[in-house]
This record gives structure tokens, C-alpha cells and sequence, in this order.
């Protein structure tokens, strides 16, 4: 690291857990964040204030007035652009050092596997259960560890889904592929703007645990929030035999 990053990063380097090696990592690392909305917007900018030196922001859609209200990487002069780039150029203004790969494109097929594939750390920021489960496939598939949030009107839920870990589950042992939900979306529900952020935040903070090897990752708990009562819940997840993505024979 040369003078100015020692500066810039200094209040990491101050933590034991951290240091200038953790931080090396940081800068080392590739960062895929699929979704620049509520959730991917305070995740990206903390990944880039962190020191990730490679972020990766995948997302097909274009600012609106109404993603204000709680997409905090964009701004009301750059609606109307899309929203990797109003993205990218958020997180230059923050630290100009990250190289950010802004990738206009549905998070689906070869496409998200090459992407998944050319990561250490996958956040999935998006609100449909379909791109959800083929995110976990690809992550299975080449065995990288999966960060994943959700947040609709008051509540939110954030875990992690590392294969790496033998013992730990995929996203399809606690949501198997074949009970499809009714989607429900912050358009017609609602959503509390700060609970996005206390998502994406924690999110990012996974990442970055994940990316240095430290602390203990949300490996096997659901951890779960209401906000309008301020309530949070752990749940325990266990790997499920015989699970259509993960289990024996897959």
C-alpha cells in the first residue's frame, strides 16, 4: 500500500482483526454485487469506501425517481441512467481507487455464472425469488460463498451460504427451488427506506469478514429483523440431505 491508502484505510488497520494484511486483502479482492437497488446501494458504497479493489455491479434497470427514496448510490441528477452506471460513478466519487466493472445485464445463464465465477464474494441484492435460486446454483456450482438480504415494508433477513464449509447449507435448503412464493415487491408493499440500508450494510460486512478470513460469518443462522418493533432473531439453518442444488449426488 503506498501513503495514501495507509491514510485512507488507517481506521481499518488500527483493528487487530484487520491490519495492513487484512487490508491487502481487501485491495486484492473481486467483489460480485448482483442488484443496485435498495440493498446493492449501501453495499457497493461500503465495499468501495472498504478498499474492495474490485467491485462488480451487475443490474438491467435505470433509475427512477421513486428507487430515491432509499437507493442511496444514485442521485435525482442521474435519473434516467442505468443504474450500474449512476453506480459506478458513486462509488468513484467515494474512492477512485476501486476499479468498478459496471455490467448491464439480468443476473442469469452463462452470463451469471462466468460473473460468479470470476468473484471471491457473491452478494445477491435482488428482490425475485427465481434469480435468487439460479444465483445459489451458480455459487454452488463453483463453490463460492453467497451473501444474501431481503427487506420488504418493516422486515429484513441477511445470511450467508458458504460451500466451502461441508457443513454448511445453500440458499435452496432453506428456501427449496419448488416452493415458489408469492412475490411480493417494495412497488405494491412498501419498504421502510433505512431498513435497505441496515441490509446492504450488514450484507457488505459479511463481505468483507469473508474477504479477510475473519470473525465468525452468518455460515448456518438466519439472521432476521423487524424494524418497526427493533426486534432481532437468529435462526438456525442446517444442510439439507437431500437438497436439489447442494445434497448427495449434486
Amino acid at each position: 500500500m503506498h501513503d495514501e491508502q495507509l491514510l485512507r484505510y488507517s481506521r481499518h488497520i488500527l483493528l487487530d482483526e484487520v491490519g495492513i494484511e487484512g487490508q491487502e486483502k481487501l485491495l486484492q479482492s473481486h467483489v460480485l454485487v448482483i442488484g443496485a437497488g435498495g440493498l446493492g446501494s449501501p453495499a457497493l458504497m461500503y465495499l468501495a469506501a472498504s478498499g474492495c479493489g474490485q467491485i462488480t455491479v451487475a443490474d438491467a434497470d435505470a433509475v427512477d425517481l421513486t428507487n430515491l427514496q432509499r437507493q442511496i448510490v444514485h442521485t435525482t441528477a442521474r435519473v434516467g441512467q442505468l443504474k450500474v452506471h449512476s453506480a459506478a460513478q458513486g462509488m468513484a466519487a467515494l474512492n477512485p481507487d476501486v476499479q468498478v466493472h459496471a455490467v448491464q445485464v439480468k443476473a442469469q445463464g452463462e452470463v451469471l455464472e462466468q460473473l460468479v465465477d470470476q468473484a471471491h464474494v457473491v452478494l445477491d441484492c435482488t428482490d425475485n425469488f427465481r434469480t435468487r435460486q439460479q444465483i445459489n446454483a451458480a455459487c454452488v456450482k463453483y463453490r463460492k460463498p453467497l451473501v444474501s438480504g431481503a427487506a420488504i415494508r418493516w422486515d429484513a433477513q441477511v445470511s450467508v451460504f458458504d460451500l466451502r464449509d461441508e457443513l454448511s447449507p445453500c440458499y435452496a435448503c432453506l428456501y427449496p427451488p419448488e416452493d415458489v412464493p408469492k412475490e411480493v415487491a417494495c412497488s405494491t408493499m412498501g419498504v421502510f427506506a433505512p431498513l435497505t440500508g441496515m441490509t446492504g450494510t450488514m450484507q457488505a460486512g459479511e463481505a468483507l469478514k469473508l474477504l479477510m478470513g475473519i470473525g465468525e460469518p452468518l455460515v448456518g443462522r438466519l439472521l432476521m429483523l423487524n424494524a418497526l418493533q427493533m426486534q432481532w432473531t437468529t435462526l438456525r439453518i442446517k444442510r439439507r440431505p437431500h437438497c436439489p442444488v447442494c445434497g448427495a449426488g449434486h
